[in-house]
């Protein structure tokens, strides 16, 4: 190897398995590689010279050697008619299912394992069943499905399947503010919002793609399991028998599609366990503790997948990250916000302990219609007459920690990452290119053209739904959050490249226009999401170029796919939300009867009135009510320096593990999310990804996550037969007539959870809280 060769590949990867001590992924991945080679047992042992031997024909990264091959077929079919079929079918079907249930609480997610898995076999039904004829020169039957068809495919389902952040908009605007504009602005905020991220990407490919060093975790995982389906082997440490995975995943697909029936339909009492609450229903203390509709949910079990999913999967998270989260929850949910709420801190004794919801001073949901002028503007007048906004404590103490995870992430990556974070900005234009970065190189690039195609036209959209219909959001200030969006695209990607973690900009971007453009709520939301998820999509765009450099498909063709399929996506979410609203009944109520209370949209147009109506300015600033959240920015600041002191004085103990922005971010769906949901997911991803993963690790290896896409897909498919065929027809009324008002139905609802008693209950005419507030 050439002296060039070996400063270029041999010292940056020695700086990142030093500077890597902290990502724990990486550890554990080195430590069970580790166990798996004897003569790495020493951890004296330098490991750079094996690094540097593999380094010209692989990847310097065990991680990476380990998932993805290096080697490449230049010729195996990739945009067939069948790559794109079942794509866009996909493209169809799992972004629909989810802006479904995205309304529901709890949500069901269906991910893109489900249609890696599930396209597996239909792919290669197609190939031994069709007929090999052509349609103007393009062939129905390719021949076998190959892995690259494989991978399109997965990530035309993927890159759309999240609820579009921009429907949000829509929603909100329907639901607090009474505004419905037409089809045309919302397929041109959504278009504008999730594509114009993408036209970054040819700057972000230099950075984040190319370079062997920004290894992007999370792909790993997927190249695993398509190498796994592809060459019917087991990838994992050693070999085992058993079920195959396409078996394994039918049998537990069936398992949780017929287990779902009971707590979702049957006994949804099982769902929402709120056991204690059962015995003593009008206990106030007891409810707010062990509630599961405004309180902590402290029963610490449920039979529900959904509930138990609702924050991710835990079978898909790491145990480490899982712990700091389960710390997190139970210090700041189980300790801190008792102590505020029966101390009456905030006024919160007049409010339930938990609420996505805002209230007034006479305990009221907060009407933002009057605090609001003909023309949808903050008056001030009417906020001097009507009330103060004021939030629940699990509400304000998720605000607290959102500012300590912007201060905290920033300090958590400048002490523990700095070194390697620099290393790769110097060298990511000049990094010697790994195998993988060299066999890529045989395949034409995007041309700049495309992403300046991409961004104009987006930009056009945004501009014309800005100025043709009201939103009182001036031009300068779409330009400004899209500045702010593209400046932290490459410093976040690369902390995310290296962590699997995403810092958010939506506080961020809430607080600049809060304090600039206050009592404009449409403004503040359009410009915290093209802010906020213009980068967020844009590190989409780049970790789908990422797993296709990893799997060889060549980049103008998962340019194209990702575009048409984000395109699809978003207008058949559209087509979802606008036909919720108009058929089914109650929508965004919080009593809706089929779980329909739209609790992302709640919770995101609460944030309007804070941010958009009233404005920080009125909420957070020196005397008012939440002004002491704003030393939440200081902890967040101050912990991570604490944790970086205390692993160089003692580096080999416990206190490594601990993550703060993971600690402080890990929460951010409470509310709606409580205990029903964190606990148990707590115990499930302790049991698999620490107790099962550990002492069965073929096991783990070859099923656990399959059983997770088995167990989220299986629920999805039953909710929505549960929902269709039981629900929705007949206003629920076919079928088993009396199943909705059976006890095992109704006892979770009959509390004082269910009726939303606060610890002190106000008179007619009387209110809490201060006596001027203008």
């Amino acid at each position: 190897m050439s002296d060039l060769v070996e400063d270029d590949v041999k010292h940056p990867s020695t700086e990142s398995i030093h500077d890597e001590k902290h990502d724990f992924n990486t550890v554990e991945a080195e430590a069970l590689e580790a166990a798996a080679i004897p003569e790495f047992d020493d951890p004296n042992l330098d490991r750079d010279a094996a690094i540097a031997g593999l380094a010209e024909d692989d990847s310097p990264y065990p991680e990476v050697r380990s998932a993805v091959a290096n080697t490449d077929d230049p010729t195996i079919p990739v945009a067939t008619l069948r790559a794109w079929t079942l794509g866009l079918i996909w493209a169809i079907i799992i972004p629909g299912l989810n802006q479904f249930f995205f309304f529901r609480y709890p949500a069901v997610t269906v991910t893109s394992i489900v249609a890696q898995l599930l396209t597996f076999p239909l792919g290669r039904a197609w190939a031994r069943l069709l007929p090999n004829i052509s349609f103007f020169g393009v062939g129905l039957n390719p021949g076998p499905f190959t892995i690259k068809e494989h991978v399109l495919i997965t990530i035309m389902a993927g890159v759309g399947a999240g609820s579009a952040y921009a429907t949000d908009i829509v929603a909100v605007q329907r639901v607090f503010y009474a505004q419905t504009f037409n089809f045309g602005y919302q397929w041109m905020v959504v278009m504008s919002t999730q594509l114009i991220g993408f036209s970054i990407g040819g700057i972000a490919r230099r950075f984040l793609v190319q370079p062997p060093s920004m290894i992007w975790p999370y792909n790993l995982v997927t190249c695993a399991l398509f190498n796994t389906l592809h060459s019917q082997q087991y990838a994992g440490v050693g070999t085992r028998g058993g079920y195959s995975r396409e078996k394994f995943f039918y049998i537990a697909f069936s398992c949780a599609a017929c287990w779902y029936i009971l707590p979702g339909y049957l006994f949804t009492g099982l769902s929402f366990f709120s056991w204690v609450c059962w015995i003593v229903p009008n206990n106030v203390v007891v409810n707010q503790l062990f509630g599961v509709n405004y309180g902590l949910a402290m029963g610490l079990v449920t039979f529900d997948w959904a509930q138990i999913a609702y924050i991710g999967s835990p079978l898909a998270t790491p145990w480490w990250a899982e712990a700091n989260i389960a710390v997190g929850f139970v210090f700041f949910f189980w300790i801190l916000t008792p102590a505020l709420y029966f101390n009456n801190v905030w006024f919160s004794k007049y409010m339930p302990i938990s609420s996505s919801g805002s209230f007034d001073n006479t305990g009221a949901d907060y009407n933002v219609t009057m605090i609001l002028n003909d023309e949808n503007v903050f008056d001030e007048e009417k906020y001097r007459h009507y009330s103060p906004l004021f939030l629940s404590t699990t509400f304000a103490i998720s605000y607290g920690l959102s500012f300590a995870s912007i201060t905290a992430t920033i300090t958590h990556a400048f002490l523990f990452f700095r070194k390697q974070i620099w290393t790769q900005a110097r060298r990511s234009m000049h990094e010697q290119p790994d195998i993988h970065a060299r066999l890529m190189a045989v395949y034409p690039q995007v041309p700049e053209w495309w992403y300046a195609i991409v961004f104009v036209s987006m930009f056009v959209f945004g501009v014309v739904a800005i100025e043709v219909w009201d939103t009182k959001f001036p031009v300068q200030f779409f330009i400004l959050a899209l500045v702010i969006s593209f400046v932290y695209v490459i410093p976040i990607g690369m902390i995310q490249a290296i962590t699997n973690q995403q810092v958010g900009l939506n506080v961020i971007t809430e607080l600049i226009i809060g304090y600039a453009l206050p009592g404009r709520p449409v403004a503040m939301m359009m410009f915290k999401t093209w802010g906020y998820i213009t980068m967020a999509q844009a590190l989409t765009f780049t970790s789908d170029f990422k797993l296709g450099h990893y799997m060889k498909i060549p980049p103008r063709q998962m340019f194209m796919c990702q575009i048409v399929a984000t395109v699809v996506a978003g207008t058949v979410q559209l087509g979802v939300q606008a036909w919720m609203f108009t058929n089914i009944e109650g929508m965004c109520d919080r009593d809706q009867k089929d779980g329909f209370i739209c609790p992302s949209t709640v919770v995101f147009g609460t944030a309007s009135i804070i941010w958009g109506v009233i404005g920080p300015a009125r909420q957070f600033s020196h005397g008012q009510v939440y002004y002491a959240l704003t030393f939440f920015f200081l902890i967040g600041f101050l912990c991570p320096l604490i944790a970086w002191i205390c692993t160089i004085k003692w580096p080999n103990s416990w206190l490594r593990y601990l993550n703060f922005p993971v600690i402080f971010s890990g929460t951010g769906l409470i509310p709606p999310a409580n205990s029903n949901n964190y606990v148990p997911w707590a115990i499930v991803g302790f049991i698999f990804q620490y107790v099962i993963r550990r002492r069965h690790f073929s096991w783990w290896t070859k099923y656990n996550y399959v059983l997770s896409a088995a167990l989220d897909s299986g629920l999805a498919v039953s909710a929505v037969l549960i929902f269709f065929i039981l629900e929705y027809p007949r206003n629920g009324t076919i079928g088993l007539t009396t199943i909705q008002s059976w006890w095992g139905n109704t006892v979770w609802l009959n509390t004082a959870d269910g009726r939303k008693t606060p610890l002190i209950e106000l008179i007619p005419g009387e209110t809490f809280g201060p006596k001027t507030w203008a």
